[in-house]
């Protein structure tokens, strides 16, 4: 099926002028060259893509020869990347759905595809792609859109579906199912029920999946301005115990509700920061995301009888260490991470020395920033979020006078009873080791 340029609302006016560029040097050089997959998609509906993505019928070294900006990369795929700047277009070959020995296509005895360098045409290569949406191709010739799989109609009906059988697609790639979820949210389609059916029972196989890939995978659901839509079609589709196991438990056995409200409005946050360009950090994010886990662990640990300063530290590392062996947490996340859980204790403290000691930490205003989001889901903590939103307003001087020198820890965290159903929400402070002296029990000598 070919649309003519009168029939659909993609222009060359909303796509990269690099692109382009790409898409003209191929067909001069005697190849054939379209924009393909999600920015098609997107123009079509309305979006505004920040990627381009090229397909053509020459082999990734006949694309490097026409491009002195090119370079080769990927195993699994060969691709060439033909570099602008900080823009990259993506050149993919034409792929083939049948291997007739002239190519390099490699499979697990499950049907993963591990590897698929098989070239064809462009029908070949449409039907290999995984949702009919993304099986696209503009063509700069006549500007027409080219349609091979019914993907024109289902963009325009706002339907995900898959090319081919569901169950065999997932299983050659399971994290196509985080992609169905992400696109779903993202676009606001709905996945059609043919693809939706198999996700629950399949939903395992993530487990295979590379964790580095996975942590990709959700910086692209939640840092990209739909990370609540992302949340909740993850959960509709059996996708979140595969993904966050720990907390999904926890969310599940927190009746009060407290911790899912709290998460909710995380990512709402998130979303609405995106919205106004303000900057995001995968810290935060996963320090919402994988809190229900922490305080459900924490809660385990208290009452096995563990002293609660010791408890604190040792729940913050199970829930890293363990959502690490699913998801590729790098530590310069990780630890500021922990560092936000840890801090939580001491804003209901109001000894002078500790007061001013928190406000001068490095890591205060993000510490801060996650009380104010645990207020929405544990209204108790509310007197601190105003005790320490004045104290940030006021002057050394003042802030002084308030605060009596000797003033007792204030003890008990509100979030602690919300989540007593099976959930602990009260940190503390880590204890500090002291420093032996030398010639002491264990020390240098003298």
């Amino acid at each position: 099926m070919i649309v003519a340029r009168a029939e659909h609302g993609v222009s060359r006016k909303d796509i990269s002028p690099n692109a382009l560029r790409v898409l003209y040097k191929l067909r001069e050089g005697g190849f054939q060259g379209y924009l393909v997959g999600g920015a098609v998609r997107d123009l079509l509906v309305g979006g505004h893509p920040k990627d381009f993505d090229v397909a053509t019928d020459a082999t990734p070294e006949q694309v490097k020869s026409l491009f002195r900006n090119c370079r080769l990369i990927g195993r699994r795929f060969r691709l060439a990347h033909v570099v602008f700047g900080r823009e990259i277009i993506e050149v993919a070959t034409f792929r083939a759905n049948i291997d007739d020995g002239s190519g390099d296509r490699e499979t697990e005895d499950g049907g993963r595809l591990l590897r698929d360098n098989v070239y064809g045409t462009i029908e070949d290569d449409a039907v290999r792609r995984d949702f009919t949406a993304n099986a696209l191709y503009y063509a700069i010739e006549d500007f027409s859109v080219r349609d091979y799989v019914g993907g024109y109609q289902d963009c325009m009906d706002r339907v995900l579906r898959l090319i081919g059988d569901p169950v065999e697609r997932y299983r050659e790639d399971p994290v196509r199912m985080l992609r169905a979820a992400r696109l779903a949210a993202k676009l606001g389609f709905t996945i059609a029920p043919d693809a939706a059916a198999p996700i629950p029972e399949l939903a395992h196989l993530l487990a295979a999946a590379p964790p580095a890939r996975l942590f990709d995978e959700c910086l692209k659901m939640f840092l990209a301005g739909h990370a609540e839509s992302s949340f909740r079609t993850l959960e509709d589709h059996g996708l979140l115990p595969a993904l966050f196991p720990e907390t999904a438990v926890a969310l599940e056995t927190n009746r009060s509700g407290a911790l899912r409200t709290m998460l909710l409005q995380a990512l709402r946050n998130t979303d609405e920061r995106i919205a106004q360009d303000k900057p995001v950090t995968p810290a935060f994010l996963f320090a919402a995301l994988l809190w229900p886990a922490y305080c459900r662990e924490l809660a385990v640990l208290q009452k096995a009888g563990i002293d609660p300063l010791v408890a604190q530290q040792r729940a913050a590392d199970r829930v890293t260490l363990h959502q690490a062996q699913r998801i590729a947490l790098p530590r310069r996340f990780s630890q500021p991470m922990q560092e936000i859980w840890l801090l939580q204790p001491r804003f209901n403290q109001r000894v002078r020395k500790r007061v001013f000691r928190l406000l001068a930490h490095p890591r205060f205003r993000a510490a801060f920033d996650f009380l104010e989001l645990r207020a929405s889901g544990t209204p108790e903590v509310a007197d601190d979020v105003a005790f320490w939103r004045e104290a940030q307003l006021q002057a050394p001087e003042q802030l002084a006078e308030r605060l009596d020198p000797k003033s007792p820890r204030r003890d008990g965290d509100a979030d602690a009873a919300q989540a007593g159903e099976g959930d602990d929400d009260a940190p503390r402070k880590r204890p500090r080791r002291r420093r032996r002296k030398p010639g002491g029990s264990g020390g240098a000598p003298a």
